[in-house]
């Protein structure tokens, strides 16, 4: 039986879709035996008895956990299915194929093991306490298309309750590979970070990360706009979350709407998926640089940001200047299990964004600000960096 698209197309009348539907069918990706399981000395060794031996080592000392289970070098991939891609809260059962997605990208960049968990949940306190009590099956867990405000708490939480690594992708992975990115762009015309006055469209997961990345780098100034306008401390009621930026941000005071902030502007970074207008970039400063990342349909469409900008770069991999997540996570993992880190920290993720620019720092172009995804130095080059700050 031919499989529907969510359109409501038969998968296979248009060979695009079909092939899509293809790879999907059954699934991304499968357990595999290390083992030998070819007879039964094989078995008595992989399972009963042999297995009482290990299990009663790890018993008496739990260090050898790492040594001898698959855990410390696997990640859970956990959702709830609240904020997924562009398309908004689908549910656990339609985020499965990106949690598949992620886990296999897992294995392709880093080799590393995981588990795509999506959970029937929306409440905090109980994704706090599922994923808690899932923690001794992981080295790692990686919080994945969970819906802002409620992904802040959720990850705090997590991390002040587990001692292995915690790390919200969709906030931290962006802002990693935005900074390499803005590194570049930097580096490419002749700027500092501390001289640039930068908009960020979109107050939620990743432009919160992104915000405090920037900052943190020692960007000069960054005003954060919502869909009320610029977040300033006077605005009126604002969330906590806001409430932080808003005491952060915008040093120079800038009220209104997002095309007041972007007036004379040096950096849009577009993580809202709003669109904006072409009038409002033209009153950016010359040799600005553009990133809407919103994907499919990014803020700026590249065309006309590229009439503006000295560097335009967007979150779809059929322009120039992807910023993908991919070339972060992977390799962030990675090396927090070589450093056995229990935590992943502000100066790792600094370092990790250093290590990504610097894959291709003789090579920048205004079309080649970062690594391609499938460069095999982007991986080892981050995990190397990581491991070294942790």
């Amino acid at each position: 039986m031919p499989d529907a698209s969510p359109s409501g197309f038969d998968a296979d009348s248009d060979q695009a879709l079909s092939d899509v539907f293809r790879i999907h069918r059954g699934g991304k990706m499968e357990i595999v035996a290390t083992a030998p399981l070819e007879n039964r000395d094989d078995l008595s060794r992989a399972y009963t008895p042999g297995v009482a031996q290990v299990c009663t080592a790890i018993a008496q000392d739990e260090a050898l956990f790492r040594e001898y289970t698959w855990a410390a070098r696997t990640v859970a991939v956990v959702t709830d299915g609240t904020a997924v891609l562009g398309l908004g809260d689908i549910g656990p059962k339609a985020a499965m194929p990106v949690m598949e997605g992620k886990a296999v990208l897992f294995k392709r960049f880093a080799g590393l093991n995981s588990v795509p968990i999506c959970l029937n949940t929306k409440d905090p306190d109980e994704i706090v306490d599922i994923v808690s009590a899932l923690a001794p099956s992981f080295g790692g867990i990686n919080l994945e298309d969970i819906s802002a405000p409620r992904c802040f708490d959720i990850e705090s939480r997590l991390i002040e309750r587990l001692n292995i690594p915690v790390f919200h992708d969709d906030q931290h992975g962006t802002a990693i590979v935005t900074l390499a990115a803005l590194r570049n762009a930097c580096l490419l015309t002749n700027r500092a970070l501390a001289d640039l006055r930068v908009v960020v469209a979109g107050a939620g997961a990743a432009g919160v990360a992104i915000t405090k990345m920037l900052l943190a780098a020692g960007v000069g100034d960054i005003a954060v706009a919502d869909s009320r306008g610029i977040v300033h401390a006077s605005r009126g009621p604002l969330t906590p979350v806001k409430a932080e930026l808003a005491a952060l941000t915008n040093r120079a005071g800038i009220t209104g709407s997002l095309a007041d902030a972007l007036a004379g502007a040096d950096v849009l970074v577009g993580v809202s998926g709003g669109l904006i207008a072409e009038e409002a970039v033209a009153k950016m400063a010359p040799g600005s640089f553009i990133f809407a990342m919103a994907n499919p349909t990014p803020e700026v469409h590249p065309e006309i940001a590229a009439k503006y900008a000295a560097v335009v770069a967007t979150g779809r991999s059929d322009y120039p200047n992807q910023i993908n997540n991919v070339l972060a996570f992977p390799g962030i993992f990675a090396g927090a299990f070589d450093a056995r880190a229990r935590h992943i920290t502000q100066d790792m993720k600094l370092a990790a964004a250093n290590a990504l620019a610097e894959v291709v720092l003789n090579e920048l172009r205004p079309d080649a600000i970062l690594p391609a995804p499938f460069d095999p130095r982007v991986a080892p080059a981050v995990a190397a960096a990581v491991a070294k700050a942790a």
